[in-house]
């Protein structure tokens, strides 16, 4: 399994950004893809995830209504839209894939990219 992120960038407060994370050999006991980011300084953490066969959506508190994770049609690919973005939200994106009971349990995925950097001005 290989996960390729990209579409990061600089953008300004209140901008948008379209980060999108390509699959291969993405097979079926994989159920759930998901975004992490780590600030400088901090840990890395959940951001969105969905389920690959329902569509079904989680999102950390502080993005809720701000970013949108969605899928393709062949499942293999996901996006994370990020619409107002924030300076908070500056940080190395990644994408991760796995078999996941829980959308936000970062040790239950087990495939990861190569992160994408988001960088927000003030």
């Amino acid at each position: 399994v290989q996960l390729q992120a990209s579409g990061g960038g600089l953008v300004q407060a209140g901008g948008s950004l379209r980060l999108s994370c390509a699959g291969t050999g993405v097979t079926y006991s994989l159920n759930a893809m998901g975004w992490f980011r780590q600030a400088p300084g901090k840990e890395r953490e959940f951001v969105a995830g969905i389920r690959r066969s329902s569509g079904a959506t989680f999102y950390t508190d502080s993005v809720k209504g701000r970013f949108t994770i969605s899928r393709d049609s062949a499942k293999t690919t996901v996006y994370l839209q990020m619409d107002s973005l924030k300076p908070e939200d500056t940080a190395l994106y990644y994408c991760a894939a796995g078999s996941v009971s829980i959308l936000t349990r970062e040790y239950e995925y087990g495939y990861w990219g190569q992160g994408t950097l988001v960088t927000v001005s003030s």
